[in-house]
């Protein structure tokens, strides 16, 4: 007959644990450096955070009394409390998209050993009306060939759990805790709890849907060289431009133009072509179009190819005078582009330059005798 008296096991148990919690906070800083080196090299798996934690003494022996003293002692076997605390160390890494956990379970799956999966994606999913908490978590160790490196060899016994979740549902986890009383309440309660868990599934849903659909838009965007209609050579965008835009002023006839409106997709099928090596940030380039279509709302694909494509090479020049007189001052692609605009109509784009900016081109422009040197108005009075 197998005995362990638990108040002894208790103090077994503490004695461990302060002894070693240097160590296991050591080994849970040394994982989630590994996890952060992991996923850039593994391809493009956005990551949120990765956040390593020691659980508390107490929580330890708290969680093993509740969840396995009573199966023990009742069977009979004896125990450490110890072995059945796999969380001692944790991990969890948050990401952005729920298809991305599987792919990050099975970057886990190659540099760790994975001792145990519980699969809490599976076991909501495989019901007609259970919501809650999504994610994967791994029980796992190290395993070669780090564990060849001396740095990793003190914990090459040591288990621990990994977590893996979106951010929805790590916010829904923590929620979760919060709410004191699920279980013995009145019906009423329980089911805005489960359509409040409801709400977040369908979040992380909608969440990978725009994603994938942004992502379609990009790759239409990109596929499309022509659209029917559309200017061909640059000496029709050059001299199409001008009178496209002069047809969206107020009191002008408009003008039939066959060409998609302006947007942050087809932005950068454009812009791709003038600024082939810079690296447009996505929501810079959305709030930069936006900006352009506060200024004209019907601004077109083609009519900006051609604003630009006409104005380019003058505030090109403009900016290698601006940088050789101070090269600490660079103008990006974007700015170069609001030149190009605010030179296509000083009007209507008056608001994409500063002042300052707006002055320091229009000098600029008249030491060069430029012909589009004017005080005011448009391309159009400067013919």
């Amino acid at each position: 007959m197998s005995f362990v008296d638990f108040e002894t096991e208790q103090a077994l148990f503490r004695q461990y644990y302060d002894s070693n919690v240097e160590s296991l906070q050591a080994a849970g800083a040394a994982s989630a450096r590994i996890l952060s080196a992991l996923f850039p090299a593994a391809g493009h798996i956005p990551i949120s955070k990765i956040e390593a934690r020691v659980k508390s003494r107490e929580e330890c022996i708290n969680k093993f009394n509740l969840k396995y003293r009573p199966g023990l002692e009742a069977s009979d076997v004896a125990y450490t409390i110890r072995e059945h605390i796999t969380d001692l160390v944790g991990l969890r890494i948050v990401c952005l998209y729920e298809d991305d956990i599987r792919k990050i379970g099975d970057v886990l799956s190659q540099h760790f050993e994975v001792i145990d999966t519980t699969d809490k994606i599976a076991a909501i999913e495989n019901t007609e009306s259970s919501f809650g908490y999504k994610g994967l978590h791994f029980d796992v160790r190290m395993k070669a060939p780090r564990l060849d490196l001396p740095e990793y060899q003190m914990h090459a016994n040591l288990p621990f759990e990994i977590q893996v979740r979106t951010i929805v549902q790590d916010s829904w986890s923590v929620l979760d805790h919060k709410i004191k009383y699920k279980k013995s309440i009145p019906a009423s309660l329980k089911r805005r709890i489960n359509t409040l868990a409801a709400l977040f599934e369908l979040a992380d849903r909608e969440f990978r849907a725009i994603r994938d659909e942004t992502e379609d838009e990009l790759r239409k965007a990109e596929a499309q060289p022509q659209e029917d209609g559309e200017i061909v050579s640059a000496q029709d965008i050059v001299s199409q431009a001008e009178p496209l835009l002069e047809s969206t002023l107020p009191g002008n006839p408009p003008r039939k133009v066959q060409s998609a409106r302006l947007t942050a997709f087809n932005f950068l099928k454009i812009v791709s072509h003038f600024f082939p090596q810079f690296a447009f940030e996505p929501h810079k380039v959305d709030g930069f179009v936006q900006q352009i279509l506060e200024c004209q709302p019907q601004m077109t694909r083609a009519l900006l190819n051609g604003l630009v494509t006409k104005n380019i090479g003058t505030v090109k020049q403009y900016q290698s005078a601006f940088e050789a007189r101070d090269s600490s001052n660079r103008l990006n692609p974007f700015t170069v582009i609001r030149h190009s605009l605010y030179l296509a109509d000083r009007a209507l784009f008056a608001s994409l330059l500063t002042a300052v900016a707006k002055a320091s081109f229009e000098a600029w422009l008249t030491e060069e005798g430029h012909p589009q040197a004017v005080v005011a108005g448009s391309i159009y009075s400067a013919a």
